[in-house]
């Protein structure tokens, strides 16, 4: 058995560097900031795979890094590793730059390094030991309160990224990327010391940027940690996740005056799975039981929430649709997470085969033949356009679904509506008219979601 002498002599503790500066030193006062930050935030999001959060001090940037810590909450038992990237501020570093340390500190506890893991990434040529880099670093530290906050035990993974492409940020990531167990965080800030018109106008920019995926066309003057979040945004692209903004204000809107911001935005990502195999057959048993009851009785079935898992427990917007002999045949549900996915499902797959205006009622012969999908889909986020040209360009084909306004007419079109059309011009005429917009008009708004589809 190793003694204290010997564990210590083994320990190599990377001290806080900027508790009492950025955060209070103080654990009692640190545990007490954290829980108003989180205890004030009211986002209620699905939990995220990774988030981007800013990392000033707590007093400017506390509040929106905890609107993004707040749903971590909810994996406190399943999240036992986190690999967390920030960018090098105070020493260059050329590539990824690790450290040799065992743990690193706060005011609220040691926490663990995978030295074993870090190692292991070395004989990548883009990846360097450097101490120094992380010796006064504070982009990955102000994070870790949040951590140790919302989450029961885990080790950390620290990378601090410097003159690095996002090809090899995205290649690390895969290696480290895990399951159900793994967290990635990316650290960073966004615009700095514009004023405060300005600063708002580039910061919008950039969450449309970051919300785009379109990571080539972000860096320094949009964020510090431009070259971690390239790198996540290329993977979590290929992966086919979405992402959502949590939250994005600056400085003047916190603690700071509106001459010199720096700027803030929250971000969560998700895996493009929302449904594993189990619950999908229990979605889709539910589907069927409205269904069936709908025709035995004329009431949907009414499944009592307590009895399924967490993640059908869990507020969505669902579209379900039924078609018959390939055309369609119901289309019903909700652009508005108001419930539970597993009530959602019941209400509208009952809703759709008998309560859509355009068709009558199901029929026993129908039910045996038809086919039933059923669309999740994520928030739907304005798009902001000048005129109908260019809200026709910031369509993703095959990707996005779109909701259009004018006046009292309003309408959607899923994503999966693009099988059928292929020109995004036709997309928008063909959604003007389902809204009742003349087609030499544009819409006055538009939002955009995503949706996975599960048949």
């Amino acid at each position: 058995m190793l003694t204290n002498s010997t564990n210590q002599r083994q320990l190599s503790i990377r001290p806080a560097a900027v508790a009492g500066r950025f955060y209070p030193k103080n654990a009692s006062q640190l545990n007490q900031q954290l829980d108003i930050y989180l205890s004030n935030s009211d986002v209620d999001i699905i939990p995220p795979k990774a988030i981007i959060a800013p990392h000033a001090g707590y007093i400017y940037s506390g509040q929106i890094a905890a609107n993004a810590y707040k749903n971590i909450e909810k994996l406190r038992t399943q999240i036992s590793r986190v690999v967390l990237l920030g960018p090098a501020h105070r020493v260059y570093v050329k590539g990824i730059a690790l450290p040799s340390n065992t743990h690193f500190a706060t005011p609220l506890g040691n926490v663990p390094i995978e030295s074993n893991v870090l190692k292991q990434l070395e004989h990548h040529s883009f990846v360097q030991f450097s101490d120094a880099a992380h010796e006064q670093e504070h982009s990955l530290e102000v994070q870790l309160p949040f951590l140790q906050k919302v989450l029961n035990d885990f080790t950390l993974i620290p990378l601090l990224v410097g003159d690095a492409e996002p090809d090899q940020v995205a290649t690390i990531l895969k290696e480290l990327w895990g399951g159900d167990e793994t967290l990635i965080i990316v650290s960073s800030d966004l615009s700095h010391f514009l004023n405060y018109e300005t600063a708002c106008e580039t910061d919008s920019n950039t969450s449309r940027l970051i919300e785009n995926f379109d990571y080539e066309n972000i860096g320094s003057n949009q964020a510090c940690g431009f070259m971690p979040m390239r790198g996540l945004l290329k993977y979590a692209h290929e992966k086919n996740m979405s992402i959502q903004t949590i939250d994005l204000r600056n400085s003047a809107d916190t603690a700071g005056t509106k001459d010199r911001v720096v700027g803030y935005g929250a971000y969560a990502l998700f895996n493009s799975s929302i449904l594993n195999e189990n619950d999908k057959a229990v979605v889709f048993d539910v589907i069927n039981k409205s269904i069936k009851q709908g025709l035995e009785t004329g009431h949907p079935y009414n499944p009592e929430t307590i009895n399924y898992s967490e993640q059908l427990q869990e507020k969505y917007a669902v579209f379900i649709t039924l078609k018959l002999h390939g055309q369609l045949r119901g289309c019903i549900g909700t652009t508005e997470a108001t419930m539970p996915l597993i009530k959602a499902v019941a209400h509208y797959a009952y809703a759709a085969a008998f309560s859509d205006p355009r068709f009558k009622s199901l029929s026993v012969d129908d039910y045996k033949q038809v086919e039933i999908s059923l669309s999740i889909l994520t928030p739907a986020k304005p798009l902001l356009f000048k005129d109908e040209q260019d809200l026709v360009d910031q369509l993703r084909k095959n990707v996005d679904g779109l909701i259009i306004a004018k006046n009292n007419a309003r309408a959607t079109f899923l994503p999966v509506v693009w099988e059928s059309i292929d020109n995004k011009q036709q997309f928008l005429n063909e959604l003007k008219r389902k809204a009742g917009i003349q087609s030499s008009v544009p819409p006055d708004k538009a939002w955009r979601y995503t949706a996975e589809y599960y048949s």
